[in-house]
């Protein structure tokens, strides 16, 4: 592989920045057209790599790529999932570049969506043109792409639900997530769930002079303020009743095999320029990211927050606030148990409103499987050293509910890292991890 990547680099760096040129910002109405744009581009993409059927699907919201490569009905099939969706730029004055040019900088790709997902998925897609080109596959793939993942995915459980027999496979592959670092390659064996809710908190029925009325009348602003630091204690523990109901303690020996995992403190709060962290008593940052759940707002705004002065009492006040979950944890619940207990601590002085949002739930999966193997050994030959299994902090709602409608465990090989700033401005991705990952991929389905 490493050969075949040397002589076609440039080639697919053609082929990626067609991609990542295209702003399939999946939250904003105004680039519907760019995420159609952008599933008929991986269709051709798909079909050039060796594909037998590529096409476009839609669905109640954006479309669905779907295509595969069937060599033997009998063998095993790898069933690679993947989202072409991107998050928005903002802050775009914080951008180095155009986040919709690509530019390659210190041995990075920098554009939106770089790593998430589109670098990523876009490993598999030239992992399989090698295996197909090469004639080295021995499996049957499938691909299934989306453009929904970065607001939760609403559409595609009802579409593989429709289409359960065309998406029947052994596992699903995916590359969404980060390693540990470069040196120490890691395999997600787990991750966290979410539940996403707006608040809003209404006091008088329209903005007042703060001189005539301040003091006089609660301030929406600084009573969601009140209301959002009494979520969480001293101990960083949540205040929800019932929140802590479903989690499931790891034993001491569950949490000795986590911590296996290389972690520098100090490093980690030199990365961030913070001089400490915080988080839930009794754990370590690590564990507090990957096996604890967690609450954070997201966003908060009201009143006037433009050029110079205005002495103005808001009439409103909003907060988005996200919930990261653990496994076990049910994401409906648990919105339901927010919802009811935000609505419980409001105050007579104003009235408050909870719109949930996207959501979904965390899973786990076996280390012992012999997809988690040959990933394994596929990591162990490219990075010179055995990956370390982590629990992942962030959230793909999605493959919880895949697993349950098609019967099957995902296994999550990711490339990207920390230093790669998804979801912020600039985004990037090391050159040498999105051919690590295509050389990784190639090798697991020589293994599995």
């Amino acid at each position: 592989m490493k050969q075949y990547i040397e002589t076609n680099k440039e080639r697919f760096f053609e082929e990626l920045f067609s991609l990542l040129r295209i702003p399939s910002v999946s939250s904003l109405e105004k680039h519907k057209p760019d995420m159609q744009k952008c599933a008929e581009r991986l269709v051709e993409l798909l079909m050039e790599a060796g594909a037998d059927e590529a096409a476009v699907y839609p669905t109640t919201g954006h479309p669905v790529v779907f295509g595969q490569k069937m060599v033997d009905p009998s063998l095993p099939t790898v069933l690679v999932y993947g989202h072409y969706d991107v998050q928005p730029v903002d802050p775009i004055e914080l951008w180095h570049s155009d986040p919709f040019e690509p530019e390659i900088r210190d041995g990075a790709i920098y554009a939106r969506g770089a790593n998430d997902d589109k670098g990523q998925l876009f490993m598999h897609i030239k992992a399989f043109e090698f295996m197909v080109r090469e004639g080295g596959l021995k499996h049957n793939v499938k691909f299934i792409l989306e453009g929904e993942e970065e607001i939760g995915s609403p559409s595609l459980a009802a579409w593989a639900k429709d289409h359960k027999e065309m998406l029947a496979a052994d596992i699903i592959l995916v590359s969404d997530t980060t390693m540990i670092s470069e040196s120490v390659p890691s395999i997600n064996c787990g991750m966290r769930g979410l539940s996403y809710v707006e608040v809003k908190v209404t006091g008088p029925n329209k903005d007042l002079h703060s001189g005539h009325y301040g003091g006089a009348i609660a301030n929406p602003i600084n009573v969601l303020c009140d209301m959002i630091s009494s979520l969480i204690d001293k101990d960083g523990h949540i205040t929800v009743k019932g929140f802590y109901d479903d989690v499931v303690e790891l034993s001491a020996e569950d949490r000795a095999k986590l911590s296996r995992a290389p972690f520098d403190i100090e490093e980690y709060k030199g990365f961030l320029d913070i001089k400490e962290v915080k988080g839930e008593a009794g754990y370590s940052s690590l564990e507090r990211t990957g096996i604890r759940p967690c609450l954070d707002v997201n966003g908060i705004w009201g009143g006037y927050i433009g050029e110079g002065a205005k002495t103005v009492l808001p009439s409103v006040a909003h907060a988005k606030i996200s919930m990261r979950l653990v496994p076990n944890q049910d994401s409906a619940t648990i919105t339901k148990l927010f919802t009811e207990h935000f609505l419980s601590i409001a105050p007579d002085y104003v009235k408050v409103e909870v719109t949930p949002h996207h959501g979904g739930d965390g899973f786990l999966i076996p280390i012992s499987s012999p997809a988690y193997k040959a990933a394994e050994k596929a990591m162990t030959e490219v990075y010179g050293i055995e990956p370390v299994p982590s629990r992942g902090g962030g959230s793909i709602p999605i493959l919880a509910d895949l697993q349950r409608i098609l019967g099957i465990d995902p296994l999550l090989m990711g490339f990207g890292l920390e230093r790669d700033t998804i979801h912020s401005p600039n985004e990037s991705y090391l050159l040498k991890q999105l051919f690590a990952g295509m050389e990784a991929i190639a090798l697991f389905y020589r293994y599995y």
